[in-house]
Protein backbone atom coordinates (compact mmCIF):
# COMPACT_ATOMS: atom_id res chain seq x y z
CA UNK A 1 0.00 0.00 0.00
CA UNK A 2 1.40 3.38 -1.02
CA UNK A 3 1.89 5.84 1.87
CA UNK A 4 -0.39 8.87 1.83
CA UNK A 5 1.12 11.97 0.34
CA UNK A 6 1.69 14.73 2.91
CA UNK A 7 -0.65 17.72 3.06
CA UNK A 8 1.25 21.00 2.74
CA UNK A 9 0.02 24.41 3.87
CA UNK A 10 1.92 27.43 2.58
CA UNK A 11 1.39 30.06 5.29
CA UNK A 12 1.55 33.63 3.99
CA UNK A 13 1.21 36.56 6.47
CA UNK A 14 -0.28 39.67 4.87
CA UNK A 15 -0.50 43.26 6.05
CA UNK A 16 -1.71 45.93 3.59
CA UNK A 17 -0.55 43.89 0.59
CA UNK A 18 -3.23 44.69 -1.99
CA UNK A 19 -0.60 45.69 -4.56
CA UNK A 20 1.55 42.57 -4.42
CA UNK A 21 -0.99 39.82 -3.69
CA UNK A 22 -2.42 39.65 -7.24
CA UNK A 23 1.14 38.99 -8.43
CA UNK A 24 2.36 36.49 -5.84
CA UNK A 25 -0.85 34.53 -5.14
CA UNK A 26 -0.74 32.76 -8.55
CA UNK A 27 2.94 31.99 -7.93
CA UNK A 28 2.09 30.22 -4.65
CA UNK A 29 -0.75 28.33 -6.32
CA UNK A 30 1.51 27.26 -9.17
CA UNK A 31 4.01 25.90 -6.65
CA UNK A 32 1.28 23.82 -5.01
CA UNK A 33 0.35 22.50 -8.46
CA UNK A 34 3.96 21.71 -9.33
CA UNK A 35 4.59 19.84 -6.06
CA UNK A 36 1.32 17.94 -6.49
CA UNK A 37 2.12 16.99 -10.10
CA UNK A 38 5.54 15.74 -8.98
CA UNK A 39 3.85 13.47 -6.44
CA UNK A 40 5.53 15.15 -3.48
CA UNK A 41 2.42 16.51 -1.74
CA UNK A 42 -1.32 15.85 -1.66
CA UNK A 43 -3.83 17.73 -3.79
CA UNK A 44 -5.44 18.69 -0.47
CA UNK A 45 -2.54 21.08 0.08
CA UNK A 46 -3.46 24.74 0.53
CA UNK A 47 -2.17 28.30 0.32
CA UNK A 48 -3.25 29.92 3.59
CA UNK A 49 -3.21 33.72 3.68
CA UNK A 50 -3.21 35.30 7.13
CA UNK A 51 -4.64 38.81 7.13
CA UNK A 52 -2.94 40.73 9.94
CA UNK A 53 -5.53 43.47 10.43
CA UNK A 54 -4.94 45.11 7.04
CA UNK A 55 -6.60 48.47 6.40
CA UNK A 56 -6.71 48.12 2.61
CA UNK A 57 -8.39 45.58 0.31
CA UNK A 58 -6.12 42.68 1.31
CA UNK A 59 -8.85 40.65 3.01
CA UNK A 60 -11.29 41.16 0.15
CA UNK A 61 -8.65 39.91 -2.28
CA UNK A 62 -8.06 36.83 -0.13
CA UNK A 63 -11.80 36.09 -0.08
CA UNK A 64 -11.93 36.47 -3.87
CA UNK A 65 -9.01 34.07 -4.28
CA UNK A 66 -10.76 31.51 -2.04
CA UNK A 67 -13.93 31.71 -4.13
CA UNK A 68 -11.99 31.24 -7.37
CA UNK A 69 -9.92 28.20 -6.30
CA UNK A 70 -10.33 25.77 -3.39
CA UNK A 71 -6.57 25.62 -2.90
CA UNK A 72 -6.69 29.20 -1.59
CA UNK A 73 -7.90 29.70 1.97
CA UNK A 74 -7.61 32.61 4.35
CA UNK A 75 -7.95 33.63 7.97
CA UNK A 76 -8.21 37.14 9.34
CA UNK A 77 -7.04 38.38 12.71
CA UNK A 78 -9.30 40.67 14.73
CA UNK A 79 -6.64 43.39 14.63
CA UNK A 80 -3.03 43.95 13.65
CA UNK A 81 -0.80 41.97 16.01
CA UNK A 82 2.45 41.88 14.08
CA UNK A 83 4.23 39.63 11.64
CA UNK A 84 5.31 36.98 14.16
CA UNK A 85 1.79 36.55 15.58
CA UNK A 86 0.39 36.29 12.04
CA UNK A 87 2.84 33.52 11.15
CA UNK A 88 2.04 31.69 14.39
CA UNK A 89 -1.71 31.96 13.72
CA UNK A 90 -1.27 30.36 10.31
CA UNK A 91 0.95 27.58 11.66
CA UNK A 92 -1.47 26.68 14.46
CA UNK A 93 -4.42 26.81 12.06
CA UNK A 94 -2.60 24.37 9.78
CA UNK A 95 -1.88 22.09 12.72
CA UNK A 96 -5.52 22.12 13.83
CA UNK A 97 -6.72 21.26 10.32
CA UNK A 98 -4.61 18.22 9.60
CA UNK A 99 -1.63 19.62 7.69
CA UNK A 100 1.41 17.34 7.70
CA UNK A 101 3.86 20.15 6.99
CA UNK A 102 3.86 23.92 6.63
CA UNK A 103 6.07 26.39 4.84
CA UNK A 104 5.90 30.00 6.01
CA UNK A 105 6.87 32.67 3.50
CA UNK A 106 6.30 36.42 3.11
CA UNK A 107 3.91 37.52 0.37
CA UNK A 108 6.23 40.10 -1.23
CA UNK A 109 7.92 37.62 -3.59
CA UNK A 110 11.44 38.25 -2.28
CA UNK A 111 11.97 34.68 -1.07
CA UNK A 112 12.68 32.25 -3.91
CA UNK A 113 9.59 30.04 -4.31
CA UNK A 114 11.64 27.34 -6.03
CA UNK A 115 13.42 26.58 -2.76
CA UNK A 116 10.21 24.88 -1.60
CA UNK A 117 10.91 21.90 -3.88
CA UNK A 118 14.16 21.17 -2.05
CA UNK A 119 12.55 21.88 1.34
CA UNK A 120 9.84 19.28 0.73
CA UNK A 121 12.39 16.77 -0.54
CA UNK A 122 14.49 17.22 2.60
CA UNK A 123 11.33 16.70 4.67
CA UNK A 124 10.64 13.46 2.81
CA UNK A 125 14.24 12.45 3.51
CA UNK A 126 13.67 12.82 7.27
CA UNK A 127 14.13 16.46 8.24
CA UNK A 128 11.40 17.82 10.53
CA UNK A 129 12.47 21.47 10.11
CA UNK A 130 14.05 22.96 7.00
CA UNK A 131 15.41 26.51 7.24
CA UNK A 132 15.59 28.76 4.21
CA UNK A 133 18.99 30.50 4.38
CA UNK A 134 19.95 33.45 2.20
CA UNK A 135 23.01 32.60 0.12
CA UNK A 136 23.87 36.28 -0.31
CA UNK A 137 22.48 39.75 0.45
CA UNK A 138 23.23 41.63 -2.75
CA UNK A 139 19.82 43.33 -2.74
CA UNK A 140 20.38 44.80 0.74
CA UNK A 141 22.07 48.10 1.42
CA UNK A 142 25.47 48.01 3.11
CA UNK A 143 23.91 49.27 6.37
CA UNK A 144 21.18 46.62 6.39
CA UNK A 145 23.60 43.84 5.48
CA UNK A 146 26.11 44.93 8.12
CA UNK A 147 23.53 45.29 10.90
CA UNK A 148 21.69 42.07 9.99
CA UNK A 149 24.79 39.91 9.95
CA UNK A 150 26.04 41.65 13.09
CA UNK A 151 22.75 40.78 14.80
CA UNK A 152 23.14 37.06 14.02
CA UNK A 153 26.69 37.06 15.36
CA UNK A 154 25.58 38.94 18.48
CA UNK A 155 22.73 36.49 19.12
CA UNK A 156 25.11 33.55 18.88
CA UNK A 157 27.54 35.26 21.26
CA UNK A 158 24.69 35.74 23.72
CA UNK A 159 23.89 32.03 23.60
CA UNK A 160 20.75 32.11 21.43
CA UNK A 161 20.52 29.18 18.99
CA UNK A 162 19.49 30.81 15.71
CA UNK A 163 20.37 29.90 12.13
CA UNK A 164 22.65 32.43 10.42
CA UNK A 165 20.95 34.46 7.65
CA UNK A 166 17.59 32.75 8.24
CA UNK A 167 14.42 34.82 8.64
CA UNK A 168 10.95 33.22 8.59
CA UNK A 169 11.09 31.17 5.39
CA UNK A 170 11.02 27.64 6.76
CA UNK A 171 9.34 24.25 6.60
CA UNK A 172 7.96 22.78 9.83
CA UNK A 173 6.41 19.34 10.21
CA UNK A 174 3.23 18.66 12.18
CA UNK A 175 5.33 16.74 14.71
CA UNK A 176 7.33 19.87 15.49
CA UNK A 177 4.18 22.02 15.57
CA UNK A 178 2.63 19.67 18.13
CA UNK A 179 5.64 20.23 20.38
CA UNK A 180 5.80 23.95 19.58
CA UNK A 181 2.17 24.38 20.71
CA UNK A 182 3.42 23.94 24.29
CA UNK A 183 5.49 27.13 23.99
CA UNK A 184 3.31 29.94 25.31
CA UNK A 185 5.56 33.00 24.97
CA UNK A 186 3.71 36.23 24.31
CA UNK A 187 6.93 37.92 23.15
CA UNK A 188 7.40 36.01 19.92
CA UNK A 189 10.68 35.56 18.08
CA UNK A 190 10.03 32.48 15.95
CA UNK A 191 13.45 32.16 14.36
CA UNK A 192 14.86 31.73 17.87
CA UNK A 193 12.04 29.61 19.33
CA UNK A 194 11.78 26.98 16.58
CA UNK A 195 15.35 25.67 17.08
CA UNK A 196 14.58 25.21 20.79
CA UNK A 197 12.07 22.48 19.93
CA UNK A 198 14.80 20.30 18.49
CA UNK A 199 14.19 17.42 16.03
CA UNK A 200 16.28 16.77 12.89
CA UNK A 201 16.74 19.89 10.76
CA UNK A 202 18.31 20.91 7.47
CA UNK A 203 18.95 24.09 5.50
CA UNK A 204 18.25 25.19 1.94
CA UNK A 205 20.17 28.10 0.42
CA UNK A 206 18.37 30.53 -1.87
CA UNK A 207 18.81 33.99 -3.35
CA UNK A 208 16.60 36.81 -2.13
CA UNK A 209 15.07 39.06 -4.79
CA UNK A 210 13.67 42.56 -4.90
CA UNK A 211 10.11 43.08 -3.71
CA UNK A 212 7.73 42.51 -6.65
CA UNK A 213 5.32 45.35 -5.80
CA UNK A 214 4.24 47.67 -3.01
CA UNK A 215 6.36 48.93 -0.16
CA UNK A 216 8.02 47.18 2.74
CA UNK A 217 6.09 47.25 6.01
CA UNK A 218 9.18 46.46 8.03
CA UNK A 219 11.13 49.71 8.48
CA UNK A 220 14.31 50.06 10.50
CA UNK A 221 12.42 50.80 13.73
CA UNK A 222 10.49 47.52 13.50
CA UNK A 223 13.61 45.55 12.63
CA UNK A 224 15.42 47.00 15.63
CA UNK A 225 12.44 46.22 17.83
CA UNK A 226 12.35 42.61 16.60
CA UNK A 227 16.10 42.30 17.17
CA UNK A 228 15.83 43.62 20.72
CA UNK A 229 12.88 41.31 21.40
CA UNK A 230 14.96 38.41 20.15
CA UNK A 231 17.86 39.25 22.44
CA UNK A 232 15.82 39.79 25.58
CA UNK A 233 13.43 36.87 24.91
CA UNK A 234 16.07 34.23 24.31
CA UNK A 235 19.04 35.20 26.46
CA UNK A 236 19.70 36.47 29.98
CA UNK A 237 23.33 37.26 29.21
CA UNK A 238 22.70 41.03 29.05
CA UNK A 239 21.75 40.86 32.74
CA UNK A 240 24.95 38.96 33.48
CA UNK A 241 26.96 41.49 31.48
CA UNK A 242 25.45 44.26 33.59
CA UNK A 243 26.46 42.36 36.73
CA UNK A 244 30.00 41.98 35.41
CA UNK A 245 30.11 45.65 34.45
CA UNK A 246 28.96 46.59 37.92
CA UNK A 247 31.70 44.48 39.50
CA UNK A 248 34.37 46.06 37.27
CA UNK A 249 33.28 49.59 38.15
CA UNK A 250 33.02 48.64 41.82
CA UNK A 251 36.66 47.53 41.78
CA UNK A 252 37.70 50.68 39.93
CA UNK A 253 35.73 52.81 42.39
CA UNK A 254 37.39 51.09 45.35
CA UNK A 255 40.82 51.76 43.81
CA UNK A 256 39.78 55.37 43.24
CA UNK A 257 38.76 55.76 46.88
CA UNK A 258 42.10 54.37 48.05
CA UNK A 259 43.91 56.75 45.71
CA UNK A 260 41.89 59.71 47.00
CA UNK A 261 42.61 58.82 50.63
CA UNK A 262 46.33 58.41 49.98
CA UNK A 263 46.42 61.68 48.00
CA UNK A 264 44.63 63.51 50.83
CA UNK A 265 47.03 62.16 53.43
CA UNK A 266 50.00 63.25 51.32
CA UNK A 267 48.50 66.71 50.89
CA UNK A 268 48.61 66.58 47.08
CA UNK A 269 44.90 67.00 46.34
CA UNK A 270 43.85 69.61 43.82
CA UNK A 271 40.51 70.92 42.63
CA UNK A 272 39.11 68.56 39.98
CA UNK A 273 35.78 69.92 38.86
CA UNK A 274 36.08 68.61 35.27
CA UNK A 275 37.11 65.10 36.28
CA UNK A 276 34.32 64.96 38.88
CA UNK A 277 31.68 65.98 36.34
CA UNK A 278 32.98 63.42 33.83
CA UNK A 279 32.85 60.62 36.38
CA UNK A 280 29.35 61.56 37.54
CA UNK A 281 28.05 61.73 33.96
CA UNK A 282 29.71 58.43 33.03
CA UNK A 283 28.34 56.59 36.05
CA UNK A 284 24.91 58.16 35.64
CA UNK A 285 24.74 57.12 31.98
CA UNK A 286 25.82 53.56 32.75
CA UNK A 287 23.25 53.29 35.52
CA UNK A 288 20.45 54.49 33.25
CA UNK A 289 21.40 52.02 30.51
CA UNK A 290 21.52 49.20 33.04
CA UNK A 291 18.15 50.18 34.46
CA UNK A 292 16.74 50.28 30.93
CA UNK A 293 17.91 46.74 30.14
CA UNK A 294 16.63 45.43 33.47
CA UNK A 295 13.35 47.26 32.89
CA UNK A 296 12.98 45.57 29.49
CA UNK A 297 13.22 42.17 31.13
CA UNK A 298 10.76 43.17 33.84
CA UNK A 299 8.37 44.44 31.17
CA UNK A 300 8.51 41.10 29.37
CA UNK A 301 7.83 39.28 32.64
CA UNK A 302 4.84 41.58 33.14
CA UNK A 303 3.45 40.82 29.67
CA UNK A 304 4.03 37.07 30.02
CA UNK A 305 2.27 36.99 33.39
CA UNK A 306 -0.95 38.32 31.83
CA UNK A 307 -1.29 35.28 29.52
CA UNK A 308 -3.02 37.35 26.87
CA UNK A 309 -3.87 35.61 23.57
CA UNK A 310 -1.16 35.93 20.97
CA UNK A 311 -3.73 36.11 18.18
CA UNK A 312 -7.50 36.03 17.71
CA UNK A 313 -8.97 34.75 14.46
CA UNK A 314 -12.13 36.69 13.62
CA UNK A 315 -12.93 35.24 10.18
CA UNK A 316 -12.13 32.34 7.90
CA UNK A 317 -12.87 32.09 4.21
CA UNK A 318 -14.48 28.69 4.74
CA UNK A 319 -16.50 29.90 7.76
CA UNK A 320 -16.71 33.69 7.42
CA UNK A 321 -18.96 34.29 10.40
CA UNK A 322 -17.32 31.92 12.85
CA UNK A 323 -15.37 33.55 15.64
CA UNK A 324 -12.92 31.32 17.39
CA UNK A 325 -10.58 32.25 20.22
CA UNK A 326 -6.97 31.11 20.13
CA UNK A 327 -4.06 31.79 22.38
Amino acid sequence: MMPAKPILWIVVPCYNEQEVLPITAPIFLAEIGRLTAAGLVSDRSRVCFVNDGSRDATWQLICDFAKADAHYIGISQSRNRGHQAAVLAGLMEARDNGADLTISIDCDGQDDIRAMDEMVQKYLDGAEVVYGVRSRRDTDTFFKRFTAEGFYHLMNLLGADIVFNHADYRLISSRVLDAFADYHEVNLFLRGLVPLVGYPSATVAYERHERLAGESHYPLSKMLGLAFDGITSLSNKPIRLITGLGLVFSVLSFIGVLWAVVAALLGSTVAGWASTVCIVCLMGGIQLVCLGVIGEYIGKIYMESKHRPRYIISERTWAPYERKYHG
